[in-house]
């Protein structure tokens, strides 16, 4: 992309954020995110295209689709971690900037730097960096706060152990610990569950329901389709485009999993299965 195609991009973005709202786009301060007409390009290749939704509060949501569908580039577009070619996203009827403070954030394991020279419970007081303030002292309240984050997730004994010395589930958990230490109300989740023990993602389930509980709104990149009957109650399908998005029971069929998988969906016989006896246990 030229500097002077990324230059006019810009403009126009920018033209648009002024907007208060559009067709489609929900500035309803209780949505926790509405997404409109999302597209990112990279070299001209677009990853993602015309993405929208609007998302219910307060319930767990997985964003399920085949590698190379662009969940990744999802969550750091509606961050504004990467640039958008186009397209408005609204975080409780706001600019994400605007509501930055009641987002948490849990990036992919595989994306951070795990021999920085830090404990676990350094990571997880950066969770509260907003509150501190960058160029002020961490005090013994922001550490209490912190080692009980760590205590949810079951790790507060590994509190001074570097980060490099956990094992793949604890620094999962030590990233969990820094996005609740924030207490948002709403939680972007890349990959929770990839490549974590049974322990750890029994951990991870209990504190999504926890968050339920708690009237908060997860949005969660999720792979195993065998459990996204049993973990979320919303789901968006994706292949570059959204497919479908709506709840589980309406929205994850084998129908919709075959337009968003293709030939590319190996165990669409053991979801449908999986599906079936669930409702048969209901």
């Amino acid at each position: 992309m030229n500097k002077q195609t990324s230059s006019q991009l810009g403009d126009a973005l920018a033209s648009s954020e002024s907007t208060s709202s559009a067709p489609g786009l929900s500035t309803d301060p209780l949505c926790p995110l509405s997404v409109y007409d999302l597209t990112v390009a990279y070299h001209r290749k677009p990853v993602i295209w015309d993405v929208g939704f609007d998302l219910p509060a307060g319930q767990l949501i997985g964003v399920v689709g085949p590698n190379g569908a662009g969940k990744s580039t999802l969550l750091k577009a509606i961050m504004d971690l990467i640039p958008r070619a186009s397209g408005r996203v609204r975080v409780f009827g706001d600019t994400y900037a605007h509501n930055r403070k009641r987002v948490g954030y849990v990036p992919q394991r595989e994306s951070v730097d795990w021999q920085f020279p830090v404990s676990a419970l350094d990571v997880v007081t950066m969770g509260l960096y907003d509150d501190i303030g960058w160029f002020f002292p961490v005090r013994k309240k922001h550490r209490a706060r912190a080692l009980e984050a760590l205590d949810r997730v079951g790790i507060a004994d590994l509190a001074n152990r570097q980060i490099s010395q956990l094992s793949g589930g604890q620094q999962q958990r030590t990233f969990l610990a820094r996005a609740l230490v924030q207490d948002a109300d709403l939680y972007l989740m890349d990959e929770p569950f990839a490549a974590v023990d049974a322990a750890t993602e029994r951990a991870i389930v209990e504190i999504l329901r926890d968050l339920k509980k708690r009237e908060k709104t997860a949005v969660v990149i999720h792979h195993d389709l065998q459990t996204v009957p049993e973990y979320f109650d919303h789901v968006i399908l994706l292949n570059m485009r959204v497919v479908s998005h709506g709840p589980v029971s309406e929205t994850f069929t084998s129908e919709n999993l075959q337009k968003t998988y293709g030939g590319r969906l190996t165990l669409l016989d053991e979801v449908t299965e999986a599906m079936r006896r669930r409702e048969q246990a209901l």
